[in-house]
């Protein structure tokens, strides 16, 4: 299973991409995974997960910054790159995010990716870096939806009712890495009041438009002990695509 990955183009004004940053927040806890240590640090074939999808970003001429929790900044920096900057991250994902923002340098266009989708290819952060620099404030990449879903009102305890069923042609599975220029993610934080799964959400609800260009299947993300044992499975088969 191969993509090649499009070309890692220029800026419009003739500069490289190292006007890109790439933070990946990595300080969650990652509980739902039943793992004792922070998930980014949990062992995917002699490597760790954070290792593992900080590999996938290399490749771009980009600086890359992780967050980790403040008791894990010298295991991180033990582990990476040296050319990869290490923060202690908070106790939230705005938080951790905020603080790759101050570590990002005079970056112009932020991608936030997630640790916990290690085998992200390289071409699905390309599309996103491409359509941000053809002048969109906020793109993030998305999957189309196989299930049939449903919106339902819930009656008792493990019961719901169907009122209707959703139209999954108008619907996309959101992954990461979501791009922004800087000056629209820092506005997207500037306010972290109420509820946002992810950074585009918050851009969202400040008016932001968000555009969403294609993802990948190999972009899913890490959160149950099943996510974790298919992409172990995923590595045995060596069917990674870069």
């Amino acid at each position: 299973m191969t993509e090649q990955p499009g070309p890692i183009s220029s800026a419009p004004d003739g500069h490289a991409s190292s006007q890109v940053c790439v933070i990946i927040p990595a300080a969650g806890s990652g509980t739902r995974l039943g793992e004792s240590i922070p998930k980014a640090f949990v062992d995917l074939h002699g490597r760790t997960i954070l290792e593992r999808c900080v590999d996938q970003v290399l490749d771009l001429d980009a600086r890359v910054v992780v967050v980790v929790p403040a008791d894990l900044v010298g295991r991180a920096r033990f582990l990476l790159p040296p050319q990869v900057g290490v923060v202690a991250g908070g106790a939230h994902r705005s938080t951790s995010v905020r603080a790759g923002l101050a570590a990002a340098g005079d970056a112009g266009i932020i991608l936030v990716h997630d640790a916990a989708r290690p085998l992200t290819p390289v071409s699905v952060f390309c599309r996103v870096i491409d359509a941000i620099r053809s002048g969109h404030r906020a793109v993030i990449p998305g999957i189309p939806v196989a299930d049939t879903l449903k919106h339902v009102e819930q009656i008792d305890a493990g019961l719901a009712q169907v009122t209707t069923t959703v139209d999954r042609d108008l619907l996309r599975a959101i992954q990461t890495p979501q791009g922004f220029t800087r000056e629209a993610l820092v506005a997207a934080h500037a306010d972290d009041e109420g509820l946002a799964t992810d950074d585009a959400g918050l851009a969202e609800r400040i008016g932001i438009p968000v555009c969403v260009v294609d993802g990948h299947p190999m972009a899913m993300k890490i959160t149950t002990p099943w996510d974790l044992r298919v992409i172990r499975q995923i590595l045995n088969s060596g069917e990674v695509v870069t």
